[in-house]
């Protein structure tokens, strides 16, 4: 199978040369797609999400040896709880079970992700018991007519690896892209969308600048250089894949925030949100998608060293055709050069993984902003609703995120959009009939994808939509203590109950369309 196609002319830079970032503002005017049903175009997928750690168990089973998440979990402070992934949702033993319930849900399509932990334990050596697990699980899809959509990579780096050097190191580039040599030996026959990386922005800057995600570290230098080996990474990956997969269809996913500047008519509150949108959006669709950093943002981190890691012929690599651009999206912000007043005010990090809670009980850790060069960006709230994450509430953002990567960077190179990520943690509550409904998450989801029909109205060309989560799962640095499933997970007995949500989003699948409000 293979999704590409002619991409939507737009209005658009010439390649190899940086998109300036242009500030917009929320959109107010309702649309059609406001209130009554809305149907998606003919052969829109449709699917759900998980990734390998959060889902999997069986921590020390068949080969499987520690990731930099089994030795960051065991950090005193550093996981809600002190959980860890060693059980998770015993999807290991259960897949059979859980692709039931995905056909149940009338999904065309699961985007799972494979353990590097699991299947090259040490970086190096092949281990075949782990890469039976996930033969088992592609042709157990593909029997209930599921199509599989394979990530490499979501942050469970050998440990091995990280002893090494982890994502700062180099050479971690050219291992990835033995691993991914090794992945498609394995299963390129039976599957057709591969994605190199999820959301490197989390693996590098809340990992090894912010140290609130694995492996812990605090570095803005070592952050930076991540960032850059990981698109390396994704650039030999590719590479590896045309070869060995020339049907496939290869991306990477990002994931991305919309920046907006509190006072449009402040030069210092856009040059916040310029900052802001670079080191979160622009530092990895340029490279990727155009060849080149943004000049502005090597101006900002010149002092960093980043200029000094990027040598001859690694933006060719790095912007080596892809199919497919995965987007993440969960929230946008608003920021501005001055703090906000009001006591409490968030820490700026979006996305499902830009962590603003802590175990009060655990002892402290040393923890720092992500941005590398965060001063003079703070967030501000809008007043908006929010999530059990303490995230707002913005679908409208969604709409302006995907026009502006269609006209800026998709279009032309006729990459196709998929919604790889969309979803929302809230504080699900079990009836006494052991139901759980979840009209917040319906709510969430409906407006969201409301808001995903008026991008593509607008000349998007997203194809697809995968909800976060298909089940509640271990949620990296708060543990079991937030709920983002269509599906819940009573991680005692591991029996999975579908909530109101995933009833309803199965209804959306089946029929293609988004049902009117009541």
């Amino acid at each position: 199978m293979t999704l590409s196609m002619p991409g939507i002319a737009a209005r658009t830079a010439a390649p190899g040369t940086a998109v300036p970032f242009t500030p917009t503002s929320p959109l107010v005017q309702a649309t059609r797609n406001t209130s009554g049903r809305v149907a998606f175009p003919d052969g829109f997928l449709w699917g759900a999400a998980t990734a390998a750690y959060q889902v999997e168990g069986a921590g020390s089973e068949d080969g499987r040896l520690d990731s930099i998440w089994d030795v960051f979990a065991r950090v005193p402070g550093a996981v809600h709880h002190g959980d860890d992934g060693m059980v998770a949702c015993d999807h290991y033993h259960r897949y059979h079970e859980d692709v039931a319930l995905m056909k149940s849900l009338h999904l065309d399509t699961y985007r799972f992700s494979t353990s590097w932990a699991r299947v090259v334990p040490d970086g190096r050596t092949v281990n075949h018991k782990g890469i039976d697990f996930y033969s088992r699980l592609v042709d157990e899809l593909l029997g209930a007519d599921i199509m599989p959509w394979l990530t490499l990579y979501h942050w469970d780096l050998p440990q091995a690896l990280e002893e090494a050097g982890g994502w700062p190191a180099r050479d971690t580039a050219y291992r990835f892209a033995d691993y991914a040599e090794v992945m498609a030996d394995a299963l390129a026959d039976r599957v057709p969308v591969w994605t190199t990386l999820n959301e490197p922005w989390c693996s590098a800057f809340l990992g090894y600048t912010a140290g609130v995600h694995a492996p812990g570290r605090t570095s803005p230098e070592l952050g930076l250089a991540a960032a850059h080996h990981l698109m390396l990474g994704h650039g030999l990956a590719v590479e590896t894949l045309r070869e060995r997969a020339p049907q496939a269809s290869l991306g990477i996913t990002l994931n991305f925030t919309v920046s907006d500047p509190v006072d449009p008519d402040s030069p210092a509150d856009v040059d916040a949100a310029r900052r802001d949108d670079g080191m979160f959006n622009r530092i990895f669709l340029d490279p990727v998608l155009r060849g080149a950093y943004p000049q502005d943002i090597l101006v900002d981190v010149a002092h960093l060293g980043l200029a000094e890691l990027i040598r001859p012929g690694d933006l060719e690599l790095i912007s080596t055709p892809i199919d497919v651009l995965g987007v993440n999206y969960y929230n946008g912000g608003a920021v501005s050069a001055t703090p906000e007043a009001a006591a409490g005010a968030q820490d700026g990090t979006a996305g499902p993984d830009g962590v603003r809670e802590h175990d009060d009980s655990a002892p402290a850790r040393e923890t720092r902003s992500p941005n590398p060069v965060p001063e003079g960006v703070y967030p501000h709230s809008r007043g908006l609703p929010t999530t059990d994450m303490g995230w707002e509430v913005q679908p409208e953002g969604l709409t302006r995120l995907l026009v502006r990567i269609q006209e800026d960077y998709t279009g032309p190179r006729g990459t196709a959009l998929f919604v790889t990520e969309n979803g929302a943690a809230y504080p699900d509550v079990v009836e006494q009939d052991g139901t759980v409904d979840d009209p917040d998450r319906i709510a969430f989801l409906d407006a969201h994808l409301r808001a995903l029909k008026d991008a593509i109205d607008a000349g998007a060309d997203v194809r697809g939509y995968f909800a976060w989560s298909l089940m509640d799962n271990f949620e990296w640095a708060l543990g079991y203590s937030k709920r983002f499933g269509l599906t819940r997970v009573d991680y005692e007995t591991q029996e999975r109950t579908v909530k109101s949500s995933g009833r309803w989003y199965a209804d959306v699948a089946r029929d293609n369309a988004v049902p009117a409000r009541g």
